[in-house]
């Protein structure tokens, strides 16, 4: 998987592409946690657009940095899930614990 990491106003939008599964682990960590600590980033936005695949470690991973963002004040939004993935999001109810756009 990549990710490519941009900031516009408050919001911090990670891109990601490919494989979301545990061997992306450290490449989404390292992308959200540099923005934790930005006092002008207020939301995450995690763009499924270019993502095939998502598994259970994926799904943990955005748990994760739920936790993070909310005790940093922060939002997580999940955009432009469609397909597999949007099936996956669905059945996992994250559509009760993240904004979905």
């Amino acid at each position: 998987m990549q990710t490519q990491v941009m900031t516009s106003g408050k919001t911090a939008t990670i891109k990601l592409s490919g494989r979301f599964d545990f061997n992306a682990h450290r490449s989404f960590r390292d992308a959200y946690e540099s923005q934790l600590g930005a006092s002008e980033v207020k939301e995450f936005e995690i763009d499924f657009g270019q993502v095939e695949y998502v598994d259970s470690s994926a799904l943990g991973m955005l748990l994760m940095l739920r936790e993070k963002a909310q005790a940093s004040a922060k939002g997580v939004a999940l955009v432009n899930c469609r397909g597999t993935v949007k099936q996956v999001l669905d059945i996992a109810n994250f559509g009760k614990l993240f904004q979905m756009r």
